[in-house]
């Protein structure tokens, strides 16, 4: 050996075979952190993206109930078609297929998903007391939008009045 070699040293402090076992044995762990972060990170991207798609039924869906208060209080009486609310709305999109069910003193309007990730909508339209003759009208129109509480391809139920509350 010359003066200017130095022997070859297996111990911790000279990094010689120890640091080719520890990388190996390091490596997965990494990996698997990577991974878990992935996977909580993932769902919610996933979450977010169905958030943006059910905004556009709550959207719909209360424009329908708008356009059905605007209707009632026009002509005392609601429409029983989207097209005839006149606000453009289509009855299917990529995500939600829409529909309504009128009554002489109700009009439900549907946003019903087509997904299993996304949730549904239903909107009232009430006609709540009794119209008079006079000049003091005791009759209101007042409006509700619901959300199903599951995700999934649901007719949702009507909303109704409860001790003159409307509730989902």
């Amino acid at each position: 050996m010359t003066k200017n070699q130095e022997p070859m040293n297996d111990s911790p402090k000279s990094g010689g075979k120890l640091r080719f076992i520890l990388f190996p044995l390091i490596l997965p762990v990494i990996s698997s952190l990577c991974l878990l972060c992935t996977s909580l990170t993932l769902p919610s991207f996933e979450e977010q993206a169905n958030k943006a798609k059910q905004s556009e039924a709550k959207q719909y869906v209360g424009s329908m109930n708008r356009a059905q208060q605007s209707k009632y209080a026009e002509n005392d009486s609601f429409v029983n078609s989207i097209d005839a609310l006149g606000i453009g709305i289509k009855t299917e999109t990529t995500n939600y297929r829409y529909s309504m069910e009128t009554t002489k003193n109700t009009a439900f309007n549907y946003g019903v998903a087509k997904s299993e990730k996304l949730r549904s909508f239903v909107g009232g339209v009430f006609v709540i007391g009794v119209k008079s003759d006079n000049a003091q009208n005791k009759m209101r129109i007042e409006s509700i939008l619901c959300i199903t509480d599951e995700v999934g391809i649901i007719h949702p139920k009507p909303p109704q009045t409860k001790n003159g509350k409307l509730v989902c």
